[in-house]
């Protein structure tokens, strides 16, 4: 069995991605107001590394909010409320993307700058490597960029990038796998 890719930092984590989740936190269902403060980095995190686009991130946010939250009243526990935005902002994304994508075969984008996604610190040569990935994964069917990032930069498990994608494990391991193979070719042509 071989191993895993390490996975590709692109962004740093949010605070609210780097805290553990504590179950005795209280979530307050009704306040969309308390729950934007509290998760709008972490909505906005996901929704950055998905779309590559800082420009696309703030308007992103307050749309899966506005979304999510009759949804939102549902859940009771940290957990499931994480898991219903980022849920939901992982199929507002995706329709974000499918968009963007029309409005470039039109001409009427002007396309995303990469090198910004990359955490502070990065070397020239990383930010130039993530750039290239996500130039690679822009030509991707919006799924199997979406399902990649999921798995390799996020590092989520293929069930939940199934969850998250709403699709079979097999089909985003489908997805995944087809994005991978799109990014080995463009890198292994330097």
């Amino acid at each position: 069995m071989t191993p895993a890719p390490p996975l590709l930092r692109v962004v740093s984590a949010s605070p609210e991605e780097s805290e553990p989740p504590h179950a005795q936190d209280h979530i307050p269902r009704g306040d969309l107001g308390a729950l934007y403060v509290r998760y709008a980095a972490y909505v906005g995190a996901i929704a950055l590394r998905l779309t590559g686009r800082p420009e696309e991130v703030d308007d992103l946010v307050q749309d899966v909010f506005l979304a999510a939250h009759r949804g939102l009243r549902r859940r009771e526990t940290e957990a499931e409320v994480k898991g219903w935005l980022a849920t939901v902002t992982v199929r507002m994304a995706k329709r974000r993307l499918q968009r963007l994508r029309l409005r470039g075969f039109f001409g009427q984008d002007d396309g995303a700058r990469f090198d910004e996604l990359v955490a502070p610190g990065a070397s020239p040569e990383q930010k130039a490597l993530v750039a290239r990935i996500y130039r690679v994964l822009e030509r991707e069917p919006v799924a199997n960029r979406v399902a990649w990032i999921l798995r390799r930069v996020d590092g989520h498990s293929v069930a939940e990038v199934a969850a998250l994608c709403e699709c079979s494990p097999a089909t985003a391991k489908r997805r995944i796998a087809a994005a991978s193979v799109a990014i080995e070719e463009v890198m292994g042509r330097v």
